[in-house]
């Protein structure tokens, strides 16, 4: 559950704080006021991607934070299996070494205008796919289009595994689909004329042959450029050492014998005034400095000589690499890496080459021991969908009856997909061609939904579908943004009863435009705008007794002054149940 968030200079919210509570929040506020900025700054909380348009104009900062309380219903999983994704927020938070105080978690998250970001659950930092992935546990926003998702026929599969409580089976399936994939493209290499694996052979063994005679070393080309820079500069490089090894070495008074006399000039001086021992000190540590460089200079200049045989040898050296990579990398200026990987995957085409006939049996053998283990798979997970499809199809007919679509028939459409055992007929999430389907009407045949539905009725279908998903979810907090889009009158007023009803079991917030919903809820929050010495801003804060019967009256009639939208209001928050 959300219980509090801090909000600074995001968007055209300059600061605000809020606390939650369980149960029912609306969020209500005239048109553009910013309602849509409050779920952003949470999405942004949560990982949402964000760039730094985010930013309140004329600051360099926006930042989010908010405390989230866990419960009961993200406990730990009994395994221990660190290679497992986590079932909750307790195993996520193990998992990556956070802990946890009072069961609660506070998630901060912050971007500048320079573009860096950051982010930590607790007093720990995280990326955003951190988040995201942590966030999960915690909250669903459904956002004012995620309706329009139904109308996508491959999102249905999603929502229908969802409830058969499948989707980690149909990933490990997704997995293995992919081997047998893979199995089949190594097949298709066997599968070439013999004449052709006959030609790649021998050009694969003369590759292997010459790189190998090469003896290549990692890195090697840039150690051998760097030494033919130092060879071919030599008279440059010889000109300046020499000057550098003059100084110390004159036979006029050098640096050396310079810093002996300041050497024994301040020691002298530092015995009769202490507080020169520091300066003495510094002097003393100096003449032994210059004198280990003018020692190590004199060494360089003994031992650089021109060495034109070495430089030739580094020449046909270079060139012998720049030939190979010529042929075997993507460029001449490419990594010497890419050479070592061509030698790589030329000996193992040569290995699985090298038994013919044989390796390519095996590999065939493998494929059908892979195609009737995915087909028993795919069929396992076919017959767990059917089963729920009837289940899913009843509670969505029942929901929609609360929803004021009495008459209208959901059904689930789920066809095998053409192909044969031989010809693998499955794809990478199992057998089945899965669609939702609806009839608006008594006696109507089932059609596809994302043909015939209008806009209400998708919102109220993807109510009805996370009504469901939630008895099985441990997410404590559900966000719906403008689930009142297409509908009105007495529909609304029975999404506001069904909404009601689904914040006993979670928190819910709703962004709404009507009335006739926001009368339901336990908590209102207005969102207006203002504009204070030229600059907007959008203000945040809960209402309450009378100035929350105004706030109704105005989404009323669009008039909170009135005393007649004064008492309906008045009236309706006491028959509905959102109280005073």
């Amino acid at each position: 559950m959300l219980e509090d968030i801090t909000i600074k200079d995001f968007a055209l919210i300059e600061s605000t704080y809020l606390e939650f509570h369980k149960g029912f929040t609306v969020l209500s506020g005239e048109t553009g006021a910013g309602k849509s900025i409050l779920i952003g700054a949470m999405s942004f909380l949560l990982g949402g991607k964000a760039d730094v348009s985010v930013i309140r104009s004329g600051k360099t900062e926006a930042s989010v934070i908010g405390t989230f309380y866990l419960g009961e219903n993200n406990l730990k999983s009994v395994s221990s299996d660190e290679n497992e994704e986590p079932t909750s927020a307790y195993d996520w938070l193990d998992k990556h070494g956070i802990e946890v105080e009072d069961n609660r978690v506070i998630l901060r998250r912050f971007i500048r205008e320079t573009g860096k970001s950051g982010a930590w659950i607790n007093n720990t930092p995280v990326t955003r796919a951190d988040l995201v992935s942590f966030s999960s546990f915690l909250i669903d926003i459904h956002g004012q289009h995620d309706h329009q998702s139904l109308m996508k026929v491959s999102e249905h599969r999603k929502y229908l595994d969802s409830m058969a409580g499948i989707t980690d089976d149909v990933e490990k399936f997704k997995k293995l689909y992919a081997l047998l994939v893979q199995k089949r493209n190594e097949l298709e290499q066997y599968s070439m004329s013999e004449s052709d694996r006959l030609r790649k052979i021998d050009m694969c063994s003369f590759a292997v042959k010459e790189i190998d005679d090469a003896k290549l070393k990692k890195d090697e080309d840039v150690l051998l450029e760097e030494e033919e820079s130092r060879l071919s500069s030599y008279e440059k490089l010889y000109s300046s050492v020499e000057e550098i090894n003059q100084l110390f070495a004159s036979s006029d008074e050098n640096i050396i014998d310079a810093l002996k006399k300041a050497r024994r000039n301040i020691s002298y001086a530092a015995e009769l005034d202490k507080s020169l021992n520091s300066i003495n000190e510094r002097i003393e540590a100096s003449f032994y400095e210059l004198s280990d460089i003018s020692e190590e200079i004199s060494s360089y200049m003994q031992k650089l000589v021109f060495d034109p045989a070495r430089l030739e040898e580094v020449h046909n050296r270079l060139s012998l690499i720049y030939n190979l990579k010529k042929k075997y990398a993507s460029s001449v200026n490419a990594p010497l890496k890419e050479v070592f990987d061509y030698f790589e995957n030329a000996q193992k085409f040569l290995e699985e080459n090298s038994n013919g006939n044989d390796a390519k049996q095996k590999l065939a053998t493998e494929i059908k021991q892979l195609e009737k283990e995915i087909l028993i798979k795919a069929e396992d997970i076919s017959s767990k969908r059917k089963a729920c499809a009837s289940q899913l199809e009843k509670e969505v007919d029942s929901i929609l009856v609360n929803l004021g679509m009495s008459g209208t028939t959901f059904g689930v459409s789920i066809k095998e997909k053409s192909g044969s055992e031989i010809e693998q007929k499955c794809g990478p999430y199992g057998k089945d061609d899965i669609e939702f389907l609806i009839s608006a009407n008594p006696g109507n045949p089932l059609l596809p939904l994302a043909k015939i539905a209008s806009g209400g009725e998708l919102s109220r279908v993807m109510l009805a579908l996370k009504t469901i998903f939630a008895k099985s979810d441990s997410v404590g907090t559900l966000i719906f943004d403008e689930i009142d889009t297409g509908i009105g009158g007495e529909i609304a007023v029975s999404v506001g009863n069904h909404i009601k009803k689904l914040a006993l079991q979670r928190q819910i917030f709703c962004i709404t435009h009507l009335a006739s919903i926001a009368v339901y809820a336990d908590n209102q929050i207005k969102i207006e705008k203002s504009v204070s010495g030229g600059v907007t801003a959008s203000n945040v804060h809960v209402v309450v007794g009378e100035e929350r019967v105004q706030e109704i009256a105005r989404m009323l009639s669009g008039d909170s002054s009135s005393s007649e939208s004064m008492e309906h209001a008045r009236t309706m928050l006491n028959k509905f149940g959102g109280g005073l």
